[in-house]
C-alpha cells in the first residue's frame, strides 16, 4: 500500500543552475559551423551527382504522379523495408515509433499520391502536415494547443501547434504557440492545461522535457490578453517552477490538470506519476502559480496500473445536464478521475467522491477504479482531456484517435501522429468534440456525445424505416455518392427469440472471439461501411449480445477493421467493449463516417422505446431496423489544400443478416451496408 514515506526514498531532483539558462545562446556557434559544413558537403554531392547522372531518363522510369508517391529523402522507395528509429524512450515516455516485427510484410504497399490525400480525416481537427498531439474558450474562439514536429511525420522535436475555431469544427490554424527553445524544455513542449483565473488573466502550465530529459512544470502566459488570438506566449523567466519531488523520477512526472480553486482561495493542480508499479495522482497547491507546494501524501493511487500521465480531474452534476466549471464542489456533486496508462495506452476513469480538506478522491465502486474498471472509450483512443466550455455550460472532451498506417507510410503521407500499443501502431488526429455528462440512469457511468456542432455539416438526409434483416440478410440502403456521413441507426431484437435462448457467447468480447466473422445465436447485427461492391473491403460496426445461465445479458459494441483496407502495412484489429442497454430501450447507434475511415467515433447511445416487436416464432425476420443517413460537408480548415479525393466515395449503405451461414459469404448476422 502506497504511503507518504514513499515519496521520500529517493535523492530530490536539484534544478541546474541559473547557467543553464543560456544554454541554447552558446549552442549557435556550433550550429553556424556545423551549417557551414553541411552546406559544402551537399554541394560536393550535387557537383558529384550532375557528373554522374544519365543524359536521358529511360522511357520505363518515367512515371505518372498519381502512379506513385513522390520519393523522401528520409522513405527510399524499395521493396526492403527498413527498421524505424526509436523515438521517445529516452525522453522517459513510451516508445513513439512503429516496428512491424512480424516479418508478414515484405513490400510497401503502392500509395498512390490520391489515396495519400484521401486519408485525411474529414470530421476532425488534425494539423496541416506532420506529428500532432489543451483547449480553452476565449473572446469567442475555441482554441487547441496540440503537440507538433514542425520538421517531419515523426515523434520528436515537440513543439505546440495552435489553432482557433468559432465552432470546434472549422479551424484556423496558427503560427506556433511555443517551441523548444529554452534548457528546460530543450527536448520537448510536452502536454499542458489552461486555467482562467476570476480576474481574466489565462495561465498555462505545461510539462517540459529538460535538457538532460528531465520532466519539469513550466508556466507560460499570453502577451496580450486583448488579443481574441492570443498569438503571443510569454515563458515565465523563473521556470521551471515544479521539478520531480522525493521519490520520483526524473522521467515520471507529467502532464498538470487544470487548476481548481478550494475553499480558503488557494488553487490546487494535479500531476500523473508512479511509484514502482503504483500510478498515482500528486496534488499542489498555490497562490500565484509561480510558488507551489506540494500537499501531504497523494490524492489517490492504484496499484500495478503503472505510469499516470494526462491525467484529467473534473466535477459532474448528478442532477443537472449541463457541464460544470472544474472548481465546483458541493451537494450533488461527483467527480471523475481520469488516467492514461503509458503502459496499456488506454484511457480508464471512475466517477467518486472528492475531500478536499483531506486531498483524498474515493472510487464509489473500488472494483471499478482508475486502470482496472470503466474506460473513456474502447476504442483506439487516449490522451483525451476535456475543458469547461463556459459559452455554453458544457463539458468538451478531446482526444487522440487513431489511423493505422505504419511510419513509412506517414512520411509519404506528410503528416501524421504516432502513438504505439504493444508495438501496434497507431496514426493519430484529434477526436470530434464531445460532450460530457453524468449517467443519472445507471449511476455509474459518464455519457458522450459529439458536439451539437457537428450537426451544422449535414446538408440533406435520407431515412429508411421499419427495414426487416432476415437470417444472413445483407441489405443495400440507397444513397447517393458521399464522403462522409452522419448515421444513426436503431435496431429492435426479436423479444422471443432473446427469451428463447437460454446461454449464448457467455465469454464473448469484441477483440478475442473473431470480429464481425464469429456467428453466435444473438449477434453481431450492425452495419457495414466503407464496402466495396464485392464485400472484399468493409468495416462492421455491430451489436453483439451474450446471454449468461442466469439470463443476465451482456451487450458489446464493436468496430472490426479486420477487412478495412487491402494494404498489408495497415495494422487492423477490432475494437470495442460492453455498453448499457436497460430494459425497454432499443440498440441505437451514431456513426460519423470519414472520407478516409470510420474516423474511431462510435457512439451507442440509450434511446427510450414504447416496445419492442413481438415476432412470429418462424423468425421470418430477426430484427428490424431504423436508420437516417445524413450527408455532410468535408470539414475544412483554412489554409489546408481543396479535396484532392473527389473521384473516391463511400458506397451505400447495407444492413445484414441472421442464424444462417451462408457458404462463401463473410457477415452470417443482419447488417446494414453503408
Amino acid at each position: 500500500m502506497l504511503t507518504p514515506n514513499d515519496l521520500e526514498n529517493a535523492t530530490p531532483y536539484t534544478v541546474l543552475p541559473d547557467s543553464a539558462a543560456s544554454s541554447a545562446n552558446r549552442r549557435r556557434p556550433i550550429k553556424a559551423l556545423a551549417g557551414i559544413f553541411l552546406s559544402l558537403l551537399f554541394l560536393s554531392l550535387l557537383i558529384v551527382l550532375i557528373f554522374n547522372q544519365d543524359p536521358q531518363p529511360s522511357p520505363d522510369k518515367v512515371m505518372n504522379e498519381n502512379d506513385r508517391p513522390t520519393s523522401s529523402p528520409l522513405i527510399p522507395m524499395s521493396s526492403e523495408r527498413l527498421m524505424p528509429q526509436s523515438r521517445g524512450v529516452a525522453q522517459g515516455v513510451s516508445l513513439k515509433t512503429f516496428r512491424d516485427f512480424s516479418g508478414e510484410h515484405d513490400s510497401v504497399y503502392p500509395w498512390s499520391n490520391a489515396m495519400l490525400a484521401w486519408q485525411r480525416t474529414a470530421f476532425h481537427f488534425q494539423p496541416e502536415k506532420n506529428w500532432m498531439n489543451g483547449p480553452l474558450f476565449y473572446k469567442g474562439w475555441y482554441h487547441i494547443f496540440y503537440q507538433y514536429n514542425p520538421e517531419s511525420a515523426v515523434w520528436g522535436n515537440i513543439a505546440w501547434g495552435h489553432a482557433v475555431s468559432e465552432d470546434m469544427i472549422h479551424w484556423l490554424h496558427l503560427p506556433s504557440a511555443m517551441e523548444p527553445d529554452n534548457w528546460f524544455d530543450a527536448n520537448g513542449v510536452w502536454t499542458g492545461s489552461a486555467t482562467i483565473l476570476p480576474d481574466g488573466q489565462i495561465v498555462m502550465l505545461y510539462t517540459g522535457s529538460t535538457n538532460k530529459n528531465v520532466q519539469v512544470q513550466n508556466v507560460a502566459y499570453p502577451a496580450n490578453l486583448s488579443d481574441p488570438l492570443l498569438l503571443d506566449w510569454v515563458k515565465y523567466s523563473g521556470n521551471p517552477v515544479l521539478v520531480p519531488p522525493p521519490g520520483i523520477l526524473p522521467k515520471d512526472f507529467r502532464d498538470p490538470t487544470t487548476a481548481w480553486v478550494n475553499r480558503d482561495g488557494k488553487w490546487r493542480v494535479a500531476i500523473g506519476s508512479k511509484v514502482n508499479s503504483t500510478g498515482i495522482t500528486l496534488v499542489y497547491e498555490t497562490t500565484n502559480f509561480t510558488s507551489l507546494e506540494l500537499l501531504e501524501g497523494v490524492m489517490h493511487a492504484v496499484h500495478g496500473t503503472g505510469m499516470w500521465e494526462c491525467v484529467d480531474f473534473y466535477p459532474v452534476s448528478t442532477s443537472e445536464a449541463n457541464g460544470l466549471d472544474t472548481s465546483f464542489n458541493g451537494p450533488g456533486i461527483k467527480h471523475v478521475l481520469k488516467a492514461s496508462l503509458d503502459d496499456k495506452k488506454n484511457d480508464y476513469y471512475a466517477i467518486g467522491t472528492y475531500d478536499p480538506v483531506n486531498n483524498t478522491w474515493t472510487p464509489d465502486n473500488p472494483e471499478m477504479d482508475v486502470g482496472i474498471g470503466l474506460r473513456v472509450d474502447y476504442g483506439v483512443y487516449y490522451a483525451s482531456k476535456t475543458f469547461y466550455d463556459q459559452n455554453k455550460q458544457r463539458r468538451i472532451s478531446w482526444s487522440w484517435i487513431g489511423e493505422t498506417d505504419n511510419e513509412s507510410d506517414d512520411l509519404l503521407k506528410g503528416w501524421a501522429s504516432v502513438q504505439v500499443t504493444d508495438l501496434v501502431p497507431v496514426v493519430l488526429v484529434q477526436t470530434i468534440p464531445r460532450t460530457v455528462v453524468f449517467d443519472k440512469k445507471t449511476g455509474s457511468n459518464i455519457l458522450q456525445w459529439p458536439a451539437e456542432e457537428v450537426e451544422r455539416l449535414r446538408l440533406n438526409v435520407t431515412e429508411f424505416n421499419g427495414v426487416e434483416l432476415g437470417p444472413g440478410s445483407v441489405v443495400p440502403l440507397n444513397i447517393s455518392s458521399a464522403t462522409q456521413l452522419d448515421i444513426v441507426a436503431t435496431f429492435e431484437v426479436d423479444k422471443a427469440a432473446l427469451e428463447a435462448t437460454t446461454e449464448a457467447d457467455a465469454g464473448h468480447t469484441c477483440s478475442t472471439t473473431g470480429g464481425a466473422v464469429s456467428r453466435g445465436a444473438l449477434g453481431p447485427f450492425g452495419l457495414l461501411v466503407l464496402a466495396d461492391e464485392s464485400l472484399s473491403e468493409l468495416t462492421p460496426v455491430y451489436f453483439y449480445i451474450s446471454k449468461d445461465i442466469d439470463g443476465s445479458y451482456k451487450t458489446f459494441f464493436c468496430s472490426d477493421e479486420m477487412r478495412s483496407s487491402k494494404a498489408s502495412s495497415v495494422n487492423k484489429r477490432v475494437n470495442g467493449g460492453t455498453v448499457p442497454v436497460l430494459e425497454g430501450e432499443k440498440f441505437s447507434m451514431r456513426l460519423l463516417v470519414c472520407g478516409s475511415f470510420d474516423c474511431g467515433e462510435l457512439c451507442s447511445r440509450r434511446k427510450n422505446s414504447d416496445h419492442v416487436s413481438n415476432l412470429p416464432d418462424e423468425g421470418h425476420r430477426w430484427s428490424s431496423a431504423s436508420i437516417s443517413v445524413q450527408q455532410c460537408h468535408r470539414n475544412k480548415c483554412n489554409s489546408i489544400s481543396e479535396d484532392m479525393a473527389n473521384g473516391f466515395s463511400t458506397h451505400s449503405p447495407i444492413l445484414v443478416g441472421s442464424d444462417v451461414v451462408h457458404i462463401g459469404q463473410f457477415i452470417s448476422f443482419p447488417f446494414l451496408v453503408v
